[in-house]
């Protein structure tokens, strides 16, 4: 079962994955954020709450006038103040290159012989849909062929679009290919889709069209889609956390007002998600995932005007089918009769005895990680089903193999060393699997898996962005608060003196289940390491490093142990000699831009440096503000006397102090994010402001929850943030 979700869907869903976006450019390294998908809810949940007790309500004013008064009068001063310092231009233009580059894999997806790449440059800067053949792709210098110009549609339509992905559906036996391409405002998860022509390459004239929403489309047929949308383009028929609740059939030529109800759920569920899914034989079947909260759901088949659910735990995840087994990902233990499965386990059963009997057949354990294991996800080819894993934070991938005999069974496959690998791409109508590879000072490569001889090949390879002679890397552990062993990369020059003098940038995120792994980013090397200074990756808990279990431990009234987690790496950092706190910074965006706001709060005598990248701060009223009330099950219920005293005791934004010693942070935010509201950095900033304390603020009036919408704004926020950290960390005399 390849469920066919749109991208809204599938990050709401937190469902383990190991293959990027539909025709992305390259992995994302801000991609965890993108588990905190939110809908956009309106200024009028202010007559709820009492002003007094906050009286900077009116930034929550996404658009207002006053709001955005502010928003202008803080971005003049910070940037003027950030732009004028001596390494800025230099961080600028490093950053831009590095943006702008052609020197990057064009990773995409295989279609009919066919590679599809999402491309964005200087000269691009919406970016370009294209295509070559699988043959020219293989090759230095592809022969790209345009498919969709977001520049050249932008401008004839005199519109703010940026490409959100394509959803496309060809069924077997059918002549052609059609897409519903998602195209955003300024960069909002809230999109419009339009119906796409891939061979004719061209919208498709009276076509699928819908209106702007938070929304799930799945293809049942040419003919036909499920969708999940704002029914009354008012937010009447989302759900309290603004998803979609209710699933309708939507026909060709039909009104979209017009589309039959097939499935409802309540305003309290998160939301309803379409699904569908072709068999080998073409037949397709469809149904909803209902999603009760963050981390619970339940997968219906939709048949014969029936649901039906599959009877697995809440807490589980549907993955693909491969050769009749149906995958599924265990978040919980799991008691089946005689069988006990545990937590982090990957199951299968037979596909077609479930859709025969409605009834669940026999299941198999197909992989059981160990205590320092976590599995990431599967991915289906036409002859091979590839498993990827953490394994003590780095990666591997596994080929999976089933036998009458021995049941399931794995065999590693070969990458080029121990970094971090994902499953680029990989289809079940297709041969082709990509592979990418990259480490923190090894260069994104692409690999190409053939399972006929099990062997992986070197595609393309990046060049080096950075100078990285004499660099290494080192994995060290700290101590928790409560004992546990927290596992942390540190890279650096080789022969440093210990003695606590290095500029060091400490990053985290800690939570939603997301692995912070090895990457290379050529942004880090350049504006940082090769500086002289040292960049730190922890691995916390919260994040999904170990599994389950290790995300787990920091959910809601125990979260105190992700911050303690974080505390204790940068104390180990001074207390190994690598720095000071006066030469320690620290950075993290969305879930950790909530960990900065409670590092510069509880621990604001241990870093000279914060950059709050798209932060919840108002940890008492964010299940108000956009989609919250989908993360109570992440990190509690302010409206819940147990859970509240907790959110009271660590909300940095109800606990900020007007006479505390805070080192100057630096607020990034989006006018046009709709995932975190940026009035949690306004209304925190304003905070710092009326107590006299130095702050800096940028708020990107586009940009989305990236906080940027095109490579140019990347770039420009990039060095905003390293000059930033240069100034408040590296010795006032610093060779530039």
């Amino acid at each position: 079962m390849r469920f066919a979700l749109t991208m809204a869907a599938a990050s709401v869903l937190i469902a383990a994955c190991t293959t990027v976006n539909e025709d992305s450019t390259l992995p994302d390294e801000t991609e965890a954020e993108a588990v905190l998908d939110m809908a956009e809810e309106t200024i009028s949940e202010e007559a709820e709450v009492d002003t007094s007790t906050d009286p900077y309500l009116w930034m929550e004013e996404v658009e207002g006038e006053a709001a955005l008064a502010w928003v202008n009068a803080q971005n003049d001063r910070s940037l003027d103040a950030i732009k004028s310092h001596p390494v800025f231009e230099d961080n600028y233009s490093k950053a831009l290159d590095l943006a702008t580059s052609t020197d990057r894999i064009p990773y995409g997806r295989v279609r009919d012989g066919m590679v599809y790449n999402f491309w964005q440059d200087e000269t691009n800067v919406r970016g370009l849909w294209r295509r070559a053949s699988l043959d020219s792709y293989k090759t230095d210098a592809p022969d790209w062929e345009t498919v969709l110009d977001f520049d050249k549609l932008a401008a004839d339509e005199d519109k703010n679009w940026v490409f959100k992905g394509a959803n496309c559906f060809k069924p077997k036996g059918a002549e052609k290919t059609l897409c519903l391409v998602s195209l955003s405002d300024g960069g909002k998860d809230a999109v419009i889709n339009r119906e796409f022509d891939l061979d004719t390459k061209s919208f498709v004239e009276g076509g699928f069209e819908t209106v702007e929403a938070k929304q799930g489309l799945a293809w049942i047929d040419h003919d036909t889609v499920l969708i999940g949308t704002d029914w009354g383009g008012d937010g009447s028929t989302l759900t309290e956390s603004g998803y979609p609740s209710s699933i309708r059939i939507w026909t060709r030529g039909q009104d979209l007002s017009e589309a039959t109800e097939l499935y409802l759920v309540d305003k309290s569920d998160v939301a309803a998600w379409p699904w569908s899914s072709e068999l080998d034989d073409g037949t397709m079947i469809y149904g909803v995932q209902e999603s009760d909260t963050f981390f619970t759901r339940t997968y219906y088949l939709l048949e014969g005007g029936r649901a039906t659910p599959f009877p697995l735990p809440k807490k589980s995840s549907l993955g693909d089918d491969y050769q009749g087994w149906q995958f599924v990902t265990l978040q919980e233990d799991w008691q089946v009769g005689e069988q006990s499965f545990k937590t982090g386990d990957l199951l299968a059963f037979n596909l077609q005895q479930f859709l025969d009997t409605k009834e669940l057949p026999p299941v198999e354990l197909v992989f059981r990680a160990n205590e320092r294991q976590a599995v990431n996800g599967v991915a289906v080819s036409k002859s091979a089903a590839l498993l990827s894993i953490n394994d003590n934070v780095a990666s591997k991938v596994l080929r999976l193999e089933h036998s009458e005999a021995d049941g399931w069974t794995t065999r590693d496959v070969a990458l080029p060393g121990t970094g971090q690998a994902g499953i680029v791409f990989a289809d079940d109508s297709e041969e082709t699997v990509f592979i990418n590879y990259e480490g923190f000072l090894t260069p994104d490569s692409l690999l190409t898996y053939d399972a006929a001889t099990d062997t992986t090949t070197g595609l393309k390879a990046l060049p080096t962005k950075f100078n990285a002679d004499g660099l290494v890397v080192h994995q060290k552990e700290a101590t928790s608060a409560d004992g546990t062993k927290i596992p942390y990369f540190v890279v650096h020059r080789e022969g440093i003196t210990l003695d606590g003098s290095t500029p060091t940038l400490l990053y985290a995120y800690g939570g939603f289940q997301i692995s912070m792994r090895p990457s290379y980013s050529g942004g880090i090397g350049r504006m940082w390491l090769e500086r002289g200074g040292a960049y730190v990756l922890a691995n916390i808990r919260g994040g999904g490093e170990f599994g389950p279990a290790w995300h787990q431990a920091g959910l809601k009234g125990e979260r105190q142990r992700i911050f303690d987690d974080f505390i204790a790496v940068g104390e180990d950092l001074v207390s190994i000699g690598l720095t000071k706190p006066e030469h320690l910074g620290i950075m993290g965006g969305s879930n950790g831009g909530l960990l900065m706001g409670v590092m510069i709060t509880q621990r604001p005598d241990l870093w000279n440096a914060v950059v709050i990248q798209v932060p919840l701060l108002d940890m008492l009223r964010y299940h108000k503000l956009l989609a919250g009330a989908s993360w109570i099950d992440e990190y509690g219920d302010p409206d819940n006397p147990e859970e509240r005293p907790f959110l009271e005791k660590t909300s940095p934004y109800q606990n900020f102090d007007a006479s505390a010693d805070y080192p100057t942070p630096f607020f990034v935010t989006s006018t046009k994010d709709d995932r975190v509201h940026p009035g949690h950095a306004r209304k925190m900033a304003k905070l710092f402001e009326d107590a006299g304390k130095p702050f800096l603020y940028y708020e990107n009036i586009d940009g989305g929850h990236s906080a940027a919408a095109n490579q140019t704004e990347r770039a420009k926020r990039t060095a905003l943030e390293f000059t930033y950290l240069y100034e408040r960390l590296f010795p006032k005399d610093a060779a530039e």
